[in-house]
């Protein structure tokens, strides 16, 4: 009985200790761009050579890393994640007075989401909740299929034209909304959204519900993320257009923001841009 109580110990103590390893070796290999030898890794993560070809192996098959002969390096995978983490991390900071300011005018709640398009779906990052007693409100982090919301309908208009036509061919419509949507209707919709740089729903997720989004571009005029408002339907349907303009100023302003921040070294996430009114 005493062996068997000492296995699961081993097995929890090992997790934590695998994923320190994970962390330590990424880090090891950002500070040597030209890669490190099995060897050297072994020597400064102090871990034995067997446990590390079991830890690389799969990183490497994974794209996380890359195996050239006898060298370790970072691969596309990882650069990819990190570009991910960075967007997540300095966009809520950028973007807060544009989102809070933004809830005053429109008294409804203000989403920032971005893309992540690996599994093609919508994350929110940053939420500024409306200061109405009944309002949408809805936690950071919070996912959506891409189809299924306006804003990720924004981001799915916006998105690399190969990757999106590649979606809208094998994307299965599997969520029931209260305004049935077919891919017919889906590509009108993207279409729409192009040209008009604004999209908006009324009781289309779920009835009752409302929402105005716009795209915002960065440096390059890429779209990196998406800003939107969402509340009761019957609080949006009498002053739709209005409330399209505040979101398209909104967007247009951080847009800008964002911009500026990209193209300064050294300024991501720093939250020294200050937006004026």
């Amino acid at each position: 009985m005493k062996a068997n109580l000492k296995k699961p110990a081993a097995r929890q103590s090992g997790g934590p200790r695998s994923l320190a390893r994970l962390l330590a070796l990424f880090d090891v290999l950002s500070a040597a761009p030209d890669g490190s030898s099995l060897a050297e890794l072994s020597t400064l993560l102090g871990s034995p050579k067997s446990s590390l070809r079991n830890l690389l192996r799969p990183l490497v098959s994974e794209g996380f890393l890359i195996h050239d002969r006898n060298t370790y390096r970072l691969g596309p995978s990882i650069f990819r994640l990190a570009s991910s983490v960075l967007h997540a991390w300095y966009l809520p900071r950028v973007m807060r007075p544009v989102m809070e300011q933004l809830a005053r005018q429109t008294g409804e709640s203000v989403m920032l989401s971005v893309m992540d398009v690996e599994k093609a779906l919508m994350i929110y990052v940053d939420i500024v909740n409306g200061p109405h007693p009944v309002r949408y409100q809805i936690a950071a982090g919070s996912v959506r299929p891409l189809f299924a919301s306006t804003a990720g309908r924004v981001l799915l208009a916006h998105s690399d034209r190969q990757w999106r036509q590649h979606y809208l061919l094998g994307v299965d419509l599997d969520v029931a909304l209260a305004t049935p949507l077919t891919k017919a209707s889906l590509r009108r919709e993207i279409e729409q959204i192009q040209a008009e740089g604004i999209a908006w729903s009324l009781d289309v997720y779920m009835t009752g519900l409302s929402a105005v989004a716009a795209p915002l571009f960065g440096d390059g005029g890429r779209c990196v993320a998406c800003l939107n408002i969402a509340g009761p339907t019957d609080r949006f349907r009498p002053q739709l257009d209005r409330l399209k303009d505040r979101v398209k100023t909104a967007a247009a302003k951080g847009s800008k923001l964002i911009a500026a921040t990209e193209a300064t070294p050294g300024s991501e996430g720093t939250g020294r841009l200050e937006w004026a009114a």
